[in-house]
């Protein structure tokens, strides 16, 4: 009977001691997730920045040919972290050419430049945002007299970039379909003081 007795006070003991540093252990995790929790993330200084887009159309020997040029501003805050650039037409196309007894009937086609950006944030003095640009344009016809539908030509990257404060950065490329010549789209991030 001692020894069901003392068997019972010793799984008492171990229970009661691992309970107890169980319990420790736990109460500690939270504090070691405390360094990205979101009011931690809310401390960070909210900066601005002046964001600079160049597009640029590119030839066979990979020299500029067009250029145009955006510019937007975005924040670090997290609650108004998102940006947008919208230039374009919408661009009539005939759907069914004038009758006796009909007006001619068109669709419109919208063409230009969308840039969207979202999720700024530092790192390493370097800004990491999420990024979309889309460039579109209606191709010059190759003989104009066989009167065909037009060509719209569109290029569209998404990706998450890291741009060098202060300096220009080539973000996106792509080659042209039609040609030999292609496109590409430099940031530049200035910080707002």
């Amino acid at each position: 009977m001692r020894k069901i007795a003392l068997y019972c006070c010793l799984l008492l003991v171990v229970l009661t001691v691992g309970h107890q540093a169980f319990a420790q252990e736990t109460s500690k995790a939270p504090d070691d997730s405390n360094a990205h929790s979101p009011s931690k993330v809310q401390d960070l200084p909210v900066h601005y920045y002046h964001l600079s887009f160049l597009i640029q159309e590119t030839g066979a020997d990979g020299k500029p040919t067009n250029s145009r040029t955006y510019t937007t501003t975005v924040t670090t805050d997290p609650q108004e972290n998102f940006g947008s650039i919208r230039i374009g037409a919408r661009i009539p196309i005939v759907t069914s050419p004038a009758g006796s007894q009909f007006a001619p009937q068109y669709q419109y086609v919208d063409v230009g430049v969308n840039i969207d950006t979202r999720h700024a944030q530092e790192i390493d003095h370097k800004l990491s945002l999420g990024l979309i640009a889309d460039v579109s344009s209606i191709a010059s016809p190759t003989d104009p007299a066989l009167h065909q539908p037009p060509i719209t030509r569109q290029n569209k990257w998404g990706s998450t970039v890291l741009i060098p404060i202060g300096k220009p950065t080539v973000v996106f490329t792509s080659d042209s379909l039609d040609s030999k010549g292609g496109m590409q789209v430099l940031v530049t991030a200035t910080q707002i003081e």
